[in-house]
């Protein structure tokens, strides 16, 4: 049987959400973009890849990012064709053996990447995987007057996972910083009333909701601050949605064993090629 890909239609959009909820926390990007971005720039950057009985075989973003879902090898080549032609992307990112296999089929015909992140961690936590946390730390969403520090967390973050700094490259940094705390998607940890955690709520889905941005201040750490915010925000998250879920760099050892202690697993790993 072969392969064929074409632009999602809104026909196909209940097949190819219930093939990315086989692995919600792997998929939660192309699920949320699905289910919520209806603008006509990311529909047009939405494929399916189809068997010849039209079922779906993967789903594909091609946009500033290139995220896969694909079940085989087949479906990457079948993806690879329209990779080979796609300018523009800063990163592609996704499941670890889809990404490498894909990326060894379009590199011939891209700049070679800046950075890449081989292996990061998928972890997910459901209520009850939290662990009891000490109520030391207030957890609360982050306030429009707090925007220039969480900026400045958001940043730092980058620049040490992502070796960029956002404020440089992307104008529009600061102002979407803005519009998340806006949107109540940034959250925070204060402490004696200072700010000593942050994070925020990228994309979701049903199933799960990714974390991201998770920064706590260099001359903060090691006091326990960043194991009770998680928690206390992990608490008060999974009250709206049944799963947490977040990936980090598999060398980044101090954020793993935090994620452990909050109560996170790993069930799955990403790879990220960085331009």
């Amino acid at each position: 049987m072969g392969i064929r890909t074409e632009r999602i239609s809104h026909l196909r959009d209940a097949a190819a959400l219930e093939y990315l909820a086989r692995s919600p926390y792997e998929h939660v990007f192309l699920t949320y973009l699905l289910l919520f971005d209806l603008t006509p720039t990311t529909r047009d950057s939405l494929y399916v890849a189809l068997h010849d009985d039209d079922r779906i075989a993967g789903v594909g973003y091609f946009g500033r990012q290139t995220v896969l879902a694909a079940s085989d090898d087949a479906t990457v080549e079948a993806f690879a064709e329209i990779g080979r032609r796609h300018r523009g992307e800063r990163m592609i990112v996704g499941p670890r053996a889809t990404t490498a296999r894909y990326w060894s089929l379009i590199a011939a015909t891209h700049a070679a990447p800046r950075l890449v992140r081989e292996r990061q961690y998928v972890m997910m936590l459901d209520r009850s995987m939290l662990a009891p946390y000490e109520h030391s730390v207030v957890a609360r969403k982050a306030r429009i007057d707090e925007w220039t520090t969480v900026a400045d967390s958001s940043a730092q973050m980058i620049a040490g996972e992502l070796a960029y700094d956002p404020r440089r490259s992307s104008p529009e940094f600061t102002s979407n910083v803005r519009t998340m705390i806006e949107r109540g998607v940034w959250w925070v940890g204060e402490s004696l009333g200072r700010l000593c955690f942050f994070c925020n709520i990228g994309p979701w889905s049903r199933q799960t909701a990714q974390l991201q941005g998770i920064w706590t201040p260099p001359e903060l750490r090691g006091r326990g601050l960043a194991t009770a915010a998680l928690g206390a925000i992990c608490d008060r998250l999974l009250g709206l949605s049944p799963t947490l879920s977040l990936y980090v760099n598999d060398f980044n050892a101090p954020a793993i064993a935090l994620y452990e202690r909050v109560g996170f697993t790993t069930v799955a790993e990403f790879q990220t090629i960085l331009f």
